[in-house]
């Protein structure tokens, strides 16, 4: 498995647009899902970006470990944000029980969808038993290379669900909503909460 090279292109050349586009507040679901850590939690975000939601988690008293897969997305957050973000693909990620929770918003679309279980497993084993997760996709059927040249693995909301309880998540959430995403087109979108148990 490897993260597609195509997509990582599009982020590094494009930091200016995301840090106008979207730093100025953080993820919606962030705060909901922060309310059902408990305090100085440590937390692993997977595709940090600027950096807008690192910054929120620490302003909130958590312990952040950003990382992303894109070299000037993770120096564009720490020069805004100086959050110590690191440079990490999803397929580097190899923890085991050193987080309270994992966050990844808008990032594991990206993720080609017979390499998800494997990124899914990883980010079981990287969790401490009663540890949460957050992963939110685009709702669809297929796989596509959009204008941006950004990989997009939709999924549909059964499929999803099914397969967090087949890499031994239990479900807590699974919540549809609709927004914008980088190209500007409202879409739908699936929000999903899971536990190590």
């Amino acid at each position: 498995m490897s993260t597609d090279d195509g997509t990582i292109a599009h982020y590094q050349t494009s930091v200016p647009f995301y840090t106008l586009a979207f730093d100025r507040s953080h993820s919606r679901h962030l705060d909901a899902f922060l309310e059902l850590q408990e305090p100085g939690a440590r937390i692993l975000e997977l595709g940090c970006g600027t950096g807008r939601d690192a910054a929120r988690m620490v302003e909130c008293g958590f312990a952040i470990d950003p990382t992303d897969g894109t070299p000037a997305m993770v120096a564009k957050a720490n020069e805004r944000h100086a959050v110590k973000a690191r440079l990490m693909r999803f397929e580097d990620l190899d923890a085991e029980a050193k987080y309270d929770a994992v966050w990844a918003h808008a990032c594991l679309m990206h993720v080609p969808i017979h390499d998800l279980p494997t990124v899914l497993d990883s980010i079981y084993k990287a969790l401490r038993f009663g540890g949460m997760h957050y992963g939110s996709f685009k709702l669809g059927t297929d796989q596509f290379r959009d204008d941006r040249g950004r990989l997009n693995s939709t999924v549909s909301q059964e499929f999803i669900e099914s397969l967090y309880i087949k890499c031994c998540f239990e479900l807590l959430e699974s919540k549809p909503w609709q927004g914008k995403g980088a190209d500007g087109v409202m879409r739908d979108w699936i929000a999903v909460t899971v536990r190590k148990s």
